[in-house]
């Protein structure tokens, strides 16, 4: 297959390209105009084009996406306010769409999120599945959740509306070299980290991981028209995830825990004093939200049985080689494609004008 990989130079988007090019697909990598493909281990490959477009317009689109069988969206915006992460996210996925069309490719994998779950409806300690309750307020929690929704929404209508294969992908935690703290754990201030619970279970996805699954749901005929959660066997508890990698870091980071109990309380005053002394007008930290806090602190089960079931999809990895790999002096996977470009390829690729 030949692919396109939207967001290709970003953290996920560099592993789904290494991926994609070890299982022996082509892939045609969109790169913002910034990048610099040098610095990608995979940039001189043989069965790789690289192309620049701002996917927040329709210049250059339809020539990106021409010729390709199908498309991995991973590009979206994920911090900024309401306006630039809808530009990234929503805007760019309708353009894409638009272009999809007129290229006549007619199948998309969507990158989606955990964070459209609705949170606050889902008991502590229950099974999170790809069947639990979406958020329907998202605005009123996040411009990420929102954005991804708006995304989703998108993809799947217009995607029936032609009658197109599609995918949605929604990743748990995705850690790796370099992104190895998460908000799920609580807040860090330097080498103080603020573990907010300690039972909770993080819904992580190793970065290679989840860089498989995404090339299977491309390949494979059993994922379309299926929405499928990405998350690594047996989830770790804040506490074993914390207490695992604290030991392989140095200096070690100083752990400040704080119960659940006690966070839900603090962000219920939080809430109410805002209401009744500044009419909901003072900007409280995204912790002591309700909406936020319970997406990323509450007590859930996860499953990847669905994904199991449906791609044949095992996670290759386990918790403490990913966490060996992630601090490693060396991308491996990065490192093992450049090392077969530079055996295979006489000249670097020229990049694709759009």
């Amino acid at each position: 297959m030949k692919l396109l990989v939207t967001g290709a130079n970003g953290f996920l988007g560099r592993y789904v390209v290494a991926e994609a090019l070890r299982r022996g697909h082509a892939v045609r990598a969109v790169l913002r105009s910034a990048a610099d493909p040098g610095k990608l281990g995979w940039a001189n490959h043989p069965d790789l084009e690289t192309v620049r477009v701002d996917l927040r317009s329709r210049r250059g689109l339809v020539d990106a996406i021409a010729g390709t069988d199908a498309v991995l969206h991973l590009a979206a915006a994920k911090s900024g306010d309401m306006y630039t992460q809808y530009a990234g996210t929503v805007v760019a996925t309708e353009n894409l769409l638009a272009a999809m069309t007129e290229a006549n490719v007619r199948r998309i994998v969507l990158i989606s999120s955990l964070s459209v779950y609705d949170y606050l409806k889902i008991p502590s300690f229950s099974l999170l599945t790809e069947d639990s309750p979406l958020e329907i307020d998202a605005f009123g929690r996040d411009e990420y959740a929102h954005t991804k929704l708006v995304q989703e929404r998108l993809v799947r209508e217009h995607a029936t509306q032609h009658g197109w294969g599609f995918t949605v992908l929604r990743p748990g935690v995705i850690y790796g070299k370099d992104n190895l703290f998460t908000a799920r754990l609580g807040m860090q201030a330097g080498r103080v980290w603020i573990r907010t619970g300690a039972w909770a279970k993080l819904p992580l996805t190793y970065v290679e991981n989840c860089a498989e699954a995404i090339v299977l749901a491309a390949e494979k005929e059993a994922a379309l028209g299926q929405t499928l959660n990405v998350i690594d066997d047996t989830p770790p508890t804040q506490r074993r995830y914390v207490a695992t990698l604290r030991k392989r870091l140095s200096p070690r980071p100083i752990i400040v825990p704080v119960a659940w109990s006690v966070m839900r309380l603090l962000a219920g005053l939080a809430v109410t004093t805002n209401k009744l002394l500044f009419k909901n007008r003072a900007k409280i930290p995204g912790l002591f939200i309700p909406a936020r806090l319970h997406a990323r602190c509450k007590p859930l089960r996860f499953t990847n049985l669905k994904i199991k079931l449906t791609l044949g999809w095992k996670p290759r990895y386990g918790l403490d080689e990913s966490l060996d790999r992630s601090l490693g002096k060396s991308d491996v996977e990065l490192t093992k494609v450049a090392g077969l470009a530079q055996q295979t390829a006489s000249a670097p690729k020229a990049e694709v004008a759009a």
